[in-house]
């Protein structure tokens, strides 16, 4: 199962040169399925995604959001496939009790914030909400789990011909209990994240920003090292990348968090990189 980075930076897109080896773009995650395209969020990264799967076929697309905020879906409006006539689009997000995922993505697509209302897309486009246990796409199993971050957000688990993805962009599972000692069922995320052969996982802060910024629901390269290795995740990429981090800066932590792993195989995620499960 191979699954493709298009966005792998966190907070907002920066187009500062420094910063491009690793990548400016916003959450976007693509994972290669035999009949349906499934793409995780819907940050900037979606933009070049969608401008290649208009060009290429007219699979089904499954696009799985982790939660609402603006840089895991500002990259909807600007995603082809929605404006292609008859193109079936199935965007899943979280299940909120008085809000709709359609109502609540209709706030960001529609007047002031956007020229293009949520009922002038082209393409067949369904809502789905996740819930509780398994379902199937395209042949995978795909299961959701509530996770530490600001706001309702869900982490996902994709299961493929006998290999697993854990994505887990915005986390914070130092709050959940200590990463060095805790059993790993006290942990937020693991349900997801267990023995997967690879896990994306939040690292947005360094040590020194994480002492403003803890409650935050975002981790760092230290938390998420530990977590993988708690959890027993073989090849952790370091996601979500703060926007501030240069491309030197980001070298240095991955060597940091190399440092201290135990276990797991320690890689920054960038644009345009290939990561394979299994």
């Amino acid at each position: 199962m191979n699954t493709t980075f298009w966005g792998v930076r966190g907070s907002f897109a920066t187009a500062r040169a420094a910063m491009l080896g690793v990548g400016g773009n916003t959450p976007c995650v693509a994972v290669e399925l035999p009949d349906v395209h499934l793409v995780l969020d819907a940050g900037t990264g979606i933009c070049a995604l969608g401008e290649r799967l208009a060009a290429t076929d007219r699979k089904p697309i499954h696009i799985l959001l982790t939660h609402f905020h603006l840089d895991h879906i500002q990259g909807l409006l600007f995603f082809a496939p929605l404006f292609q006539p008859g193109r079936e689009v199935v965007i899943w997000a979280p299940h909120a009790r008085r809000h709709s995922p359609r109502s609540r993505l209709a706030h960001y697509l529609s007047p002031p914030l956007s020229p293009v209302e949520i009922s002038e897309l082209r393409a067949s486009v369904r809502f789905r909400e996740c819930r509780a246990g398994p379902w199937q796409i395209g042949g995978a199993q795909v299961r959701a789990a509530s996770v530490l971050h600001r706001g309702l957000t869900l982490g996902f688990r994709v299961e493929h011909g006998g290999s697993t993805l854990a994505y887990l962009p915005d986390h914070e599972p130092a709050l959940s209990a200590r990463l060095d000692r805790a059993p790993c069922r006290w942990l937020s995320g693991a349900e997801i994240a267990k023995d997967a052969d690879v896990l994306i996982h939040d690292a947005q802060f360094d040590e020194a920003r994480y002492g403003s910024t803890r409650g935050w629901g975002h981790s760092t390269v230290e938390h998420a090292v530990r977590f993988a290795d708690v959890v027993g995740a073989h090849d952790l990429r370091l996601f979500h990348h703060d926007p501030s981090h240069d491309d030197a800066t980001l070298a240095r932590l991955e060597s940091d968090g190399r440092d201290v792993a135990r276990h797991a195989a320690v890689r920054l995620a960038r644009e345009g990189d290939v990561a394979t499960a299994g």
